[in-house]
C-alpha cells in the first residue's frame, strides 16, 4: 500500500458521527484508492489506474455532504498523488496540471504536496514556464500561507522555476516580499540575496528559457553530493587519459592503477545501465577503455603486424 494510502488511514479517527451513507462512501472511495495504488505500484498497470483515481474522485464529487468530513481531503489528495504518477508514467505529463486543477477548481486551493509534485515533475522534463503561473498564484494565496509545506513550495519555486528561467528581478521581489518573509528566515533570505547576485553578474551564454543551462535531471545530480563525486572522477578520468596518452607503452604497475580507478568508479558511482541517464556515463567510459587500448597497445600490434610483413 501507498504512502498516501496510509496517510488517510491515521488521520480523523476522532470523527463518530456519521450517516450511513457518508461511512459507505468513505468505505467505497478507501477500496477505490488501494485499488489504484495496487495497479500503479505493483500491476503497474497506469491506464487502469489513472481511470480508477478519476472514478475515486468522481465518487468524491458526487457526495458534497463528504467535503465536511475531515478524511475527504486527505483522500482526494492522495488519488490526486497517484493520479499525476500515473499520468506521468503515461508520458501524459503535459496534461497533468490541468488534470489537477480540474479536481480542485483553481490553482490557489491546491494541498501544498500537489504543488511540490507539480514543479518537481514540470523541472524533470526541462518545462517549468507551464507550473510557473499556477506557483505564482498558489504562493501569493492568503491561506496557503498556514501550510506545513508553503516553505517547501516556495523553496522549490525559487529554486527550480524562477532561477533557472532567468526571472531574476521576480526572485529578488518574491525573497524581499511578503512571500520571502513567511517563508524563509533571515539567514536563508541573506544566501538567498547572494545567489541572485551572484546569477545576476553572470553574463548568460543563451537567452533564459526553460531549456537554458543544464537540462533539469544533471542539475539535480550536481545538485547531490553523489554528483559532486562524478564530476571529481570525470575529471580525473580525463586527466587520467592525458597522462596514459603519453606513457611508456606496456607499463603493467599502470596499467593496473587504472584498472583500480575504474573498479573504484563503478564502486562509487554504482551506474545502473537500466536507468537511461546511465547510458551517456556507459558511452564515455567505453570511450576511454578504447582510447586506452589503442594507445597502450595499438603500437605493439603494429610492430608486430610489420615484423610478419617482413
Amino acid at each position: 500500500m501507498s504512502n498516501s494510502t496510509s496517510l488517510v488511514n491515521t488521520r480523523c479517527f476522532g470523527s463518530e458521527h456519521h450517516s450511513p451513507a457518508l461511512n459507505a462512501n468513505i468505505v467505497r472511495t478507501h477500496s477505490l484508492l488501494d485499488l489504484a495504488s495496487e495497479q500503479l505500484m505493483v500491476l503497474r498497470d497506469f491506464r487502469n489506474a489513472l481511470d480508477t483515481c478519476e472514478r475515486g474522485l468522481e465518487s468524491l464529487t458526487d457526495n458534497d455532504g463528504e467535503q465536511e468530513d475531515c478524511r475527504y481531503a486527505e483522500f482526494k489528495a492522495a488519488l490526486c498523488i497517484l493520479g499525476i504518477q500515473a499520468l506521468a508514467e503515461l508520458n501524459q505529463w503535459r496534461g497533468v496540471l490541468q488534470w489537477i486543477i480540474q479536481q480542485y477548481e483553481c490553482p490557489e486551493k491546491m494541498p501544498a504536496k500537489i504543488m511540490q509534485m507539480c514543479i518537481l515533475l514540470y523541472t524533470k522534463v526541462g518545462e517549468q514556464a507551464m507550473v510557473q503561473e499556477a506557483g505564482r498564484s498558489w504562493l501569493h494565496y492568503p491561506s496557503n500561507r498556514s501550510q506545513t509545506g508553503f516553505r517547501t513550495v516556495a523553496e522549490l519555486y525559487l529554486l527550480h522555476v524562477l532561477t533557472p528561467l532567468g526571472l531574476l528581478e521576480e526572485a529578488r521581489d518574491m525573497i524581499l516580499g511578503e512571500v520571502g518573509s513567511d517563508a524563509f528566515t533571515d539567514d536563508q533570505k541573506q544566501t538567498a540575496l547572494d545567489m541572485w547576485e551572484d546569477k545576476k553578474n553572470q553574463s548568460p551564454a543563451q537567452p533564459p528559457g526553460p531549456h537554458c543551462g543544464s537540462s533539469p535531471d544533471v542539475t539535480a545530480r550536481l545538485a547531490t553530493p553523489q554528483g559532486s563525486v562524478v564530476q571529481k572522477l570525470k575529471a580525473v578520468l580525463r586527466f587520467l587519459c592525458r597522462k596514459l596518452s603519453v606513457a611508456t607503452v606496456g607499463s603493467i604497475p599502470l596499467r593496473r592503477v587504472f584498472l583500480a580507478f575504474i573498479l573504484l568508479y563503478m564502486l562509487f558511482v554504482r551506474i545502473d545501465p537500466a536507468l537511461q541517464s546511465s547510458f551517456p556515463w556507459i558511452s564515455k567510459l567505453l570511450q576511454i577503455l578504447k582510447h586506452m587500448w589503442n594507445v597502450m597497445f595499438a603500437p605493439y600490434y603494429r610492430t608486430r603486424a610489420q615484423s610478419k610483413q617482413l
